[in-house]
């Protein structure tokens, strides 16, 4: 995981989100469709900044950086640090689980699936956002200045590639919303 870089220039991955306001906006709105109303039990995985966690009113994060952690807590999101791969929440804790921009970044997807899986209830929704690996977003974003330098260190996956991952971790897609090569899916835990 490339967590250096999250540390070192955290202000810059948080200033994107105000350079790029209608950008995020969009993935936003995107991402609130699909995203079940959260109560108290919801998480973000890789809540990064906060910057989808508070206006989406997910008040728990899971961050691995200590930087965009405090920065999410002065957004009022509670912060648990540590990684997807091995979630500190017990089973059947969650309602809810959110990750935006989070699986590319992730050493074993499978792994992380298979935590979230783990610590959502019965039913639970999973809601994905990432860039597509041959998208519009990809291809741009990989020359941009700001956000090549922690996109470099991504691996980009298609969504074919995502919804197996899913699958093989015990979820079933109900969703998806697939525009410009970032892709939202929503997924229910099976099993």
């Amino acid at each position: 995981m490339p967590g250096d870089v999250f540390e070192q220039f955290a202000e810059d991955y948080d200033r994107w989100f105000e350079e790029h306001r209608a950008e995020y906006h969009a993935e936003l709105a995107r991402i609130r469709r699909l995203f079940p109303r959260p109560d108290s039990r919801a998480l973000e995985v890789g809540v990064g900044s906060g910057r989808f966690a508070a206006p989406l009113g997910v008040a728990l994060g899971l961050e691995p950086s200590r930087a965009l952690g405090r920065m999410a807590r002065r957004r009022g999101i509670e912060v648990i640090r540590g990684r997807a791969e091995s979630i500190p929440i017990r089973d059947g804790s969650c309602s809810s689980a959110l990750m935006v921009t989070v699986i590319c970044f992730l050493d074993d997807p499978v792994l992380a699936f298979e935590e979230i899986h783990r610590v959502l209830v019965p039913g639970g929704t999973l809601v994905l956002g990432f860039i597509e690996r041959d998208g519009e977003v990809a291809r741009k974003y990989l020359h941009e200045k700001g956000k090549h330098r922690f996109l470099s260190r991504a691996r980009l996956y298609s969504s074919d590639e995502v919804r197996q991952l899913l699958g093989r971790t015990g979820f079933r897609v109900a969703e998806v919303d697939s525009r410009a090569g970032f892709l939202v899916i929503a997924a229910r835990k099976g099993r």
